[in-house]
C-alpha cells in the first residue's frame, strides 16, 4: 500500500513567495511494521551484505553483555500489537513481566568485538533523495545499540555504501548483538512506503523580515481565536523551552485542543515529521547549532532523520491519508527512541568519504 501525506493546508509559498528560496525536497520513509527481504529497502530487514565480507562490530570499549534480549523486545512488541484494543490475557501478562533487562549475555566482555544492528537498508532507485558516491547505490546503516559513545554518550552509527550488483551470495543468517543498552535503541523490521515532499526551513534559520512576515500571518489567526476563562489567548506559551520532545508535542497538542482547523508554519508548512532521507532539520528543542563538514567546513545537510513516531499532536496534518491517529503501528511503526526524540546524520554531499556527523533534538 501507498503511502499519501494530504495536501498542506495552504500554499506556503503563494502566502510567502520568499519560501521559494527555503524549499528542498525529502523522501518520508513512512516505515510499517511487516517482513521485508533483504534485496528490498527497508528498516531493521535482512540487508544484501556479501558472505565473504566481515560485519561490521563495535571495539569501543563498554558493558556489552548486560541490557534487553534482542528477541524479548520484539516479543513484547508482537505481544502488545495482537492485543491491541483489548485486555492483556493472564499469560500474556506472566510473558512480558519475565522480560527484564540483565546480564543476559555473561561471556561478553567489555573489550569483546559486538556485531552492530542492522537498522536500514536503502536503494537509490526506492528514495529519489538518497544519491550514493561513485555509482554505489546501496545505503546501509548499523549502530551500536548501547548509548555510551564519545563524549555526549550517544548511539555510535556506522554507514556503508556499495553496489548492489557486486553483493553477490548473501550472507545467511546475519550477526546481530544479543542485548542492547535499551529496548528503545531496536528498531521493529519495516517495509518501506517511500514519499517525496516539498519541505520548507525551519523557521528560526529564516531571514528576519520573512520570520516577522511568518509571525504576523500566525498572529493574524491567532487573533480569531476566543479567549480562554483567564483572558489569555489560546496557545503555546511565548518563549517556552521545552526539554524533551514529548514535552514540545504535548503543548503543541494542547495548545491547538479544540482547534482541529488552526494550521501554523512550523506544525503544518514547514518541516515532515518522521523517518525521512534528505529534506531539511528541526531545532524546536534548542537554538539552532551548526553542522559542518570536518573537511571543508561546508554545512552538512541531514541525510537520515531517525524519528520517534511517523506523527504527533502537533503535526498531525502530516499523518497519511491511508492511516488513522489510533492505529499504533501507523503513528509509532519502529519504536526508537534515541536522544530526545530525533537524531540525524548529517553528510557532506562534496566529499562523500568525510565522517558523518549525529545532531539531536
Amino acid at each position: 500500500m501507498t503511502r499519501t501525506t494530504p495536501p498542506r493546508p495552504v500554499d506556503a509559498e503563494a502566502l510567502f513567495p520568499a519560501l521559494a528560496a527555503h524549499r528542498r525536497t525529502a523522501t518520508r520513509l513512512h516505515p510499517r511494521p511487516g517482513a521485508p527481504e533483504a534485496g528490498e529497502s527497508s528498516v531493521a530487514g535482512p540487508l544484501l551484505w556479501p558472505a565473504g565480507e566481515p560485519w561490521p562490530v563495535c571495539t569501543a570499549v563498554h558493558p556489552k553483555g548486560t541490557g534487553h534480549l534482542l528477541s524479548d523486545v520484539r516479543e513484547r512488541r508482537r505481544v502488545l500489537a495482537a492485543a491491541h484494543g483489548r485486555d492483556l490475557t493472564p499469560g500474556e501478562h506472566r510473558l512480558l513481566d519475565g522480560m527484564t533487562p540483565g546480564p543476559h549475555a555473561p561471556h561478553l566482555d567489555d573489550a569483546d568485538p559486538l556485531p552492530l544492528l542492522a537498522v536500514a537498508q536503502f536503494r537509490t532507485r526506492d528514495v529519489p533523495d538518497l544519491a550514493g558516491p561513485g555509482g554505489c547505490d546501496l545505503l546501509q546503516v548499523f549502530w551500536c545499540p548501547f548509548e555510551v559513545h564519545g563524549p555526549d554518550r550517544t548511539i555510535d552509527v556506522v554507514l556503508r555504501w556499495r553496489r548492489a550488483e557486486d553483493v553477490g551470495a548473501v550472507l545467511a543468517p546475519q550477526p546481530e548483538p544479543p542485548v542492547a543498552g535499551r529496548a528503545e535503541c531496536v528498531p521493529t523490521p519495516c517495509v518501506l512506503h517511500p514519499e517525496r515532499v516539498v519541505e520548507h526551513e525551519y523557521l528560526g534559520l529564516l531571514g528576519e523580515d520573512l520570520q516577522e512576515a511568518i509571525a504576523d500571518w500566525e498572529e493574524g489567526l491567532f487573533d480569531d481565536d476566543e479567549d480562554d476563562g483567564d483572558g489569555k489567548a489560546n496557545g503555546a506559551p511565548s518563549g517556552a523551552v521545552w526539554a524533551t520532545y514529548e514535552e514540545y508535542a504535548a503543548a503543541m497538542e494542547a495548545a491547538r485542543a479544540g482547534e482541529p482547523d488552526e494550521i501554523d508554519y512550523m506544525s503544518d508548512l514547514s518541516l515532515a515529521p518522521g523517518w525521512k532521507v534528505g529534506g531539511y532539520a528541526s531545532w524546536h528543542l534548542t537554538d539552532p547549532a551548526p553542522v559542518d563538514c570536518p573537511r571543508c567546513g561546508k554545512p552538512m545537510p541531514p541525510l537520515l532523520t531517525v524519528a520517534t513516531g511517523e506523527c504527533d499532536g502537533a503535526s498531525r496534518s502530516w499523518l497519511p491519508a491511508e492511516d488513522s491517529p489510533d492505529d499504533p503501528a501507523a503513528v509509532d511503526p519502529v519504536g526508537v527512541y534515541l536522544g530526545r526524540g530525533l537524531m540525524r546524520v548529517h553528510t557532506c554531499p562534496d566529499h562523500p568519504d568525510a565522517p558523518h556527523r549525529l545532531s539531536f533534538q
